[in-house]
Formats: structure tokens, sequence, C-alpha cells
């Protein structure tokens, strides 16, 4: 068999901000970058302008990564292999720098291979880290969404439902008048600040930014420290990273996370990141920093492994796809691993379990559920949000029986409203036990709630207890854990604990897209079926390219 391995590959980047080129020398592991980044006079990103300053750049940064492979080596030609960012990204820049790939592969006789850029995000933290199968929080301009691999893909356990995080810190900057990238000047600001209250939205494994977005340009515009907005604005919307990158680990019995993105640069995200896992026990690697802002080395890296895997393209079908996103990235460059946690493998019920977000002790017939303080968050969001979602999951556990779906009895609550006594229901996670009728059976539970006139708002398969022993007892399938519930009639919210359900297939399950069939199959036997229309906007409105 003919060794594809290459030497040297050359990575060529240009999804929107960053003309870039660079040399990956695989035996020493030496990246060396060559980036002219676009610096719009005003604004935020200006499409024409940006592939204007691809058309610029490219050819150049390109000449100057191969001089440095030529100085490396007596070999022509110098590299053995061409990457390129085939997507997601801006149409006219991705085209620009697919056409240079294309120039530079076929001149120099080499292989040609079409990279996932959010893939090589997370790409370059599992392989700098040397971790196994991390989950991989990525933040940057255009995008915010958690990634765990599992059967061959990267799958999607988490997005942002509106706007990346980026774009959304540089709206409230662009409404102050200051100049791109807003990020940074934020950054700085927040150190002189002091917390005020802004809106925090997590839905499940998903999180929005639109309503913190807003409610930051009206304290400013109603005369608020613009300290004071930068600190909290920080504070809240890297919480909302942090808890759905802890929900994302708790999901998947992962205890690796590595960060990705160019928003992963700002320290204050990291030290929450950090903080979090230490708490948790679970491991966290951040790359340097030309690493995680856009950059070519990420693309060589994985390039390199993708050539090693012969993932080559040719010429004829190397085409760019703006909308390239991470979970439609046949994986070839891994082996059928999992999730270390994956099911039948887990350990032994333990007295005590850790959650995403409370500690959970097992005292005979009942369950003690804690929400201690999250060490990450800032103590007034903190306490808020513990007290807040202990008295909705009391309450809406409740009233979930009341609908006729299983649940746990609540059998007290202590008077500071974080620590709960409940009903132990169930073997097992439904992650564990993941079969069409378990699944139908949550799904026609979500639909009496939605008909109730409320949501779960984090119907995981973490969050689902099942007896896997044939009864006639009574119920096998309980829901668990209301606490992002809430009051609504919306279809769209409606919609949205479906989405989450789904997720969690995703990442849980070898067989999702069956499961997920079983699931709206049954929705629609109870429920309103315009729900599934709007799951289906939903779905194509995510921003993880």
């Amino acid at each position: 068999m003919t060794d594809t391995s290459p030497r040297r590959v050359l990575g060529i980047e240009g999804t929107a901000w960053a003309a870039s080129a660079a040399v990956y020398d695989v035996a020493s592991d030496e990246v060396t970058i060559e980036t002219e980044a676009y610096q719009p006079d005003s604004g935020g990103l200006h499409p024409r302008e940006a592939a204007e300053h691809m058309a610029e750049h490219v050819p150049e940064v390109v000449e100057r990564a191969l001089a440095h492979a030529r100085e490396r080596t007596d070999a022509d030609p110098p590299v053995d292999c061409v990457a390129f960012s085939r997507g997601p990204g801006l149409g006219p820049c991705l085209r620009i720098v697919g056409t240079a790939a294309r120039a530079v592969a076929q001149r120099l006789g080499v292989p040609l291979v079409g990279v996932n850029h959010m893939v090589a995000h997370l790409e370059i933290g599992r392989h700098q880290s040397g971790f196994d199968s991390p989950i991989c929080l990525n933040a940057s301009g255009a995008n915010a969404h958690v990634l765990g691999y599992r059967n061959g893909r990267y799958r999607v356990l988490g997005e942002t439902m509106d706007t990346g995080v980026g774009n959304a810190i540089d709206k409230f900057t662009r409404h102050l008048g200051w100049s791109h990238p807003g990020g940074p000047k934020v950054e700085q600001r927040a150190k002189d600040g002091e917390y005020i209250d802004m809106p925090y939205v997590v839905k499940g494994m998903d999180f929005s930014f639109s309503g913190i977005m807003s409610a930051a340009k009206d304290a400013a515009d109603s005369g608020n420290a613009i300290e004071d907005i930068c600190f909290s604005l920080q504070e809240n919307i890297f919480a909302m990273l942090t808890e759905v990158a802890e929900r994302a680990l708790s999901l998947t019995g992962s205890d690796e996370l590595v960060l990705g993105g160019g928003v992963g640069q700002n320290e204050r995200l990291r030290e929450m990141l950090a903080t979090m896992c230490e708490q948790r026990g679970a491991k966290f690697y951040a790359p340097e920093n030309r690493f995680l802002r856009d950059n070519a080395g990420m693309i060589a890296v994985l390039g390199a492994k993708m050539c090693a895997a012969g993932d080559t393209i040719v010429i004829e079908e190397s085409g760019i796809d703006a909308d390239f996103r991470p979970d439609q990235v046949a994986v070839s460059w891994r082996g059928q691993e999992q999730f270390r946690a994956s099911a039948g493998e887990r350990a032994a019920p333990a007295e005590q379990v850790q959650g995403a977000e409370a500690t959970v002790s097992f005292e005979g017939e009942n369950v003690v559920k804690e929400r201690r303080p999250r060490s990450y968050r800032h103590p007034a969001l903190d306490e808020q949000l513990r007290s807040q979602r202990t008295r909705e999951e009391a309450r809406l556990t409740s009233e979930a029986r009341r609908a006729g779906v299983p649940t746990p009895v609540i059998r007290d609550i202590d008077a500071r409203e974080t620590t709960l006594v409940l009903q132990h229901v169930g073997d097992c996670d439904l992650r564990d036990a993941l079969t069409e009728s378990n699944v139908r059976a949550v799904a026609e539970s979500l639909a009496r709630i939605h008909e109730a006139g409320f949501v779960h708002g984090d119907p995981t398969t973490r969050n689902v207890r099942v007896n896997r022993g044939d009864s006639d007892d009574g119920p096998d399938v309980f829901l668990i854990d209301f606490g992002l519930g809430y009051y609504t009639q919306h279809p769209e919210d409606h919609a949205m604990d479906l989405h989450v359900f789904e997720q969690s297939l995703d990442g849980t399950s070898d067989d999702a897209d069956a499961l997920r069939a079983a699931a709206e199959e049954a929705y629609r036997a109870v429920g309103d079926s315009g729900v599934l229309d709007r799951l289906r906007d939903i779905e194509g409105r995510g921003r993880y390219q």
C-alpha cells in the first residue's frame, strides 16, 4: 500500500477576515503562519471589501509560506499537499481561496484537501492537547456552538439560535461607535466594571444573544456606566457558554474540553471554562491565540491528517460550500471511538452524581438534588439562577404530573430554595436505554406538557429516567429536571423543546435518525403538528456554519 502521509502541508485560509497561509511540518509538529487580516474602515465586515482583501493578499501570503517551506527542505515540490478552507464562510472569499489552492496544487503536482473551517477549530485543540475525544466549544465571530464526536461525525450538541457570540458583542460596540473589533475593547473596559442585571438565556443546550444585546444598548442609552455594561455582558454571555459546555460534558460523559474560535482569546472566558472544568474534575485546553483566531495553521494540521487518511479531492469536485456544516463532514482520520462513557460502559451507580448544574445524592427511595454554587459565575447571577431554577423545577414537575406526565414526586424544598428532595425514579438515564418505544414516550410527554401551556426547557437524554425491566406496576419513562422550564403557549417554544431533545439524540445515539423519526411521529399523534413545522424552521436557523 502506498504511504499517503505527507511530510509538509500548505494550508490556505480565507473564510472571512484572515487571508492566511501556513506550512505544517509533520515530523517536527511546527507550524509557520503568514496572515494579513482584513480591517474595515468602520462598522463590521463588508463582504465586497473582504473579498477584495482576499484577492489582494492570498497570493502573497501563499508565496511567503512556500518560501518558508523551501528554507526547510531541498525537496521539489517543498510541500506534499495543499489544504484549503472549503467552508463555511463568505462565498466570494471562499472562491478566491479555492481558486488559489487549486492553482497551487496543480502547479506543484500535489494532492488537494478541502477542510471544514469549524472542524479545524476543534481538531487543532484536540491535536495539541492530546485529548482522546473532547467536547469542543467554538466561540467565534459568526458562530457559537458545542461539538462532540460520535459514530464517525462531529455532532452539534448546542448552538446559538440567533447570532454568533463575537458578532453579538460587535453589535453592541458599533452602537457605541467603537471601531472593529469590539471584543478586546469590551474586555478592557470590563476590568473596571461592576455587575448589573442582564438577560441570561439558555435553552437546554442552546443559547440566544439577541436579548442581552438589546438590553446592553438600552442600558448605554439610559446612561449606565459603560464599564458596568461591559463587565456584565462578559459575565452573562461567557457564563451561558460555560454552562452549555458543562451540559455537553454531562450529557456525553466526556471529561475533556477544548476551546476554539477568536472569542476564545478572551481571558475571562478561558478563566470561566478552566474553573468549571476544575470544579467537575474535567480537563481543559485552550490553544495559543494564533490558533484561536482564524488562521491557516489549523487548516494545514487537519489537512495533513485528512491527506494521510486518503481524504483528498479531485480538482473537478473541489468547489466551496459557504454553508458547510461540521456535522456534514465524514471524519476519515479518526477511528470509531465514542465518548468514553458511552452506553453500557459507565460505572456502577454511585451514592452521589455530579450533573450539569447540580449534585444528586441517593438516600433510599429519595433523591436529594442540590444546586451548589458554580464558582465560574458571578455570585449575584449564580444565586439568582440557582434559586429560580429550583423553584421552577418544583412547580413544573408537579404541573407535569397533573397533566398526566410521569415525573418524580416533590417531597421537600429547603428554605434557600436551592435543594429539592424528590422521589427516586427509574433504573437509568434514557441515554442508556435508547429504544424507539422509550423515545416515543418522551415525545408524547412533551406534547402533553406543551398542551398544558409550558415547556420542559432541557429535555435531553440525561433528563429522562427509564425503568429497563418489564413491569406492570407503573410507567417506565419519567421526565425529570424541569429547572429550565417556563410557561408558554407559543409553538416556537414548544418546537425548541423538541429541538433540544433531538440534538441530544444526535449526541448520544448511533441511530439518531430512526429515533428522531419515532419521536416526531409520536409527537404528531398527541400534540400540535404545527410545532413540527416550526421545528424545521429552527433547524434551518442554526448558526453553526
